[in-house]
């Protein structure tokens, strides 16, 4: 007996260290949140649902959140700025262990930011930044917008040279931007903007927000095909969503997207990955939103003491027709 009590007493030791091992690697649990001593709470005040990247974004930091046991303190701002500047003061009462937002337009945070500061909350902007002095947030998890526009430039330019409609012929662009005063919008169209002013041909003949939205989108392009139908050689969408609701009006309208009209977009939804394959849209950037895993990894550190960079920038690839079916069965969102 007292032999069978010493092997069950040293089976029992074995599996709680082989318990408390795994959970220390994988997955977190009794409580504890994975890389911490103690279960953190982070709030996180999302801009919308505004479009397929925007819901894969939301997943993704569930997710992590999930992964990591950390209690996720989520509010939907639904495109208003003011709503996120409650959720934030929220947070703050609710004194949490640090804050994650994404940003619905880039100005106007100094205030409540300092708030965050002065109760010595931790800040992290994720997808976009903000104006004003970066010491009001620990770190930036996203994508380099302007980069993206410029991408969208070089990629149109060199397609159109290779359909043979290049630098000499006069190329008509409308634009359908992003909710105005999102980083996101702001700086898509500097990048796209400083690559075109090289090349005189290129005019911009109308430019107006479709708010992200697929709906808007299609509003704003049948407006546009209103005013100049015949006129319009390319479109540049600021996202997926609006070019996918203006596939809709051109072909109402009685012209054929990705062809009487050559169509780049940004994010590289799974959306506009069957657009490409079906000839409507010519290409789309990507913007990675699957931002959770780094969100909770960088909380995790800077609750901990360590250094983290200041901004961490995403890899964009650019996707056309010519391999989107390749990469279709690849995408996660």
């Amino acid at each position: 007996m007292k032999k069978l009590w010493a092997v069950l007493l040293v089976l029992a030791l074995t599996g709680s260290a082989a318990f408390a091992k795994g959970g220390a690697a994988g997955k977190s649990s009794g409580g504890v949140t994975k890389g911490m001593d103690r279960k953190i709470v982070l709030g996180y005040s999302q801009s919308g649902a505004e479009s397929e990247w925007r819901t894969a974004c939301t997943n993704s930091v569930k997710a992590a959140a999930e992964e990591y046991n950390i209690e996720l303190v989520f509010t939907d701002a639904q495109q208003k700025q003011e709503n996120q500047l409650k959720a934030i003061r929220s947070f703050i009462t609710r004194k949490v262990d640090i804050i994650a937002f994404t940003p619905v337009v880039s100005s106007g945070w100094e205030a409540v930011l300092q708030e965050c500061k002065d109760a010595k909350i931790p800040v992290i902007c994720v997808d976009r930044t903000i104006d004003g002095p970066d010491t009001l947030f620990t770190a930036f998890i996203g994508s380099d917008f302007k980069k993206e526009g410029v991408m969208s430039a070089d990629w149109l330019v060199a397609y159109m040279e290779k359909i043979g409609r290049g630098s000499k012929d006069p190329l008509n662009v409308v634009e359908l931007q992003g909710t105005v005063g999102a980083a996101a919008a702001t700086d898509r169209q500097i990048g796209f903007m400083e690559v075109l002013a090289k090349y005189p041909n290129y005019k911009v003949i109308k430019t107006q927000t479709g708010n992200f939205t697929r709906a808007e989108g299609k509003q704003v392009m049948e407006a546009f095909l209103k005013s100049d139908g015949d006129q319009i050689d390319v479109l540049f969408a600021h996202n997926d969503d609006m070019a996918i609701g203006a596939i809709q009006a051109i072909e109402e309208y009685g012209r054929k997207p990705g062809e009487d009209i050559i169509i780049v977009s940004i994010d590289a939804v799974k959306g506009a990955f069957e657009a490409m394959m079906a000839g409507t849209l010519n290409a789309s950037i990507e913007c990675n939103p699957l931002l959770g895993p780094p969100v909770m990894e960088t909380a995790v550190k800077i609750l901990k003491g360590e250094s983290v960079p200041k901004k961490v920038y995403s890899v964009d690839n650019t996707f056309d027709q010519s391999n989107a079916a390749a990469a279709f069965p690849t995408r996660k969102y």
